[in-house]
């Protein structure tokens, strides 16, 4: 038989365990809640040490190209490219060359053309060619031959050196007739000019 003492006695014994259960689970979940926070907040950190360094990258990049903009304004006058600067096709490259004179010879295309002629008719179109004078390409002027000229113990060094002062006298002049036709032109454009105005 159970005495009402004893039976109070498991009753007090169950609710302080109940008590203990109760505040172990209360206590897991605070920590656990705690646990969450302090992982979040090392999270943060971590993205703000990321943003710090980025934002000191930047900072550093910024005034290393303000100082690369100084020196560059002061010692180099370097300048970013107009548009204008830019070539759309090989057509606007090719006109900025030296303009031919105006008996120069047309521009060779291929070293050597294949027209389908015999041994014979090419045998002969190549003799034609040795033996025809050499032309500059910029002036025109034929180019009289230094081997014809030179002894036949002379260097290919002094022949070909003859052949390059020929050809500097003949850009020469041709420079000294472009400088004459464009001030004629640009003399011209004057008259016109003053002539207009007088004209209003």
């Amino acid at each position: 038989m159970i005495t009402p003492g004893s039976r109070l006695r498991q009753i007090g014994w169950a609710v302080v365990l109940a008590a203990c259960i109760g505040l172990f689970l209360a206590l897991s979940f605070r920590v656990h809640a705690v646990r969450s926070e302090v992982l979040l907040a090392e999270r943060q950190i971590i993205a703000l040490e990321r943003e710090t360094l980025m934002l000191e990258t930047e900072f550093q990049t910024r005034a290393s190209q303000r100082q690369l903009a100084e020196w560059n304004t002061v010692e180099f006058g370097y300048q970013a490219p107009r548009p204008d600067q830019y070539l759309m096709s090989e057509r606007q490259l090719a006109s900025l060359s030296v303009p031919l004179g105006p008996s120069a010879p047309a521009p060779v295309r291929f070293a050597q053309a294949d027209s389908g002629a015999d041994e014979n008719g090419a045998s002969a179109t190549r003799l034609a060619l040795v033996d025809a004078p050499m032309v500059s390409p910029v002036s025109g002027r034929t180019i009289e031959r230094v081997t014809a000229q030179t002894s036949e113990d002379s260097s290919f060094a002094e022949a070909f050196g003859e052949i390059l002062t020929e050809a500097a006298i003949a850009g020469a002049e041709q420079a000294r007739n472009l400088d004459a036709s464009a001030l004629n032109t640009s003399a011209g454009d004057g008259r016109n000019y003053l002539s207009s105005e007088a004209a209003e």
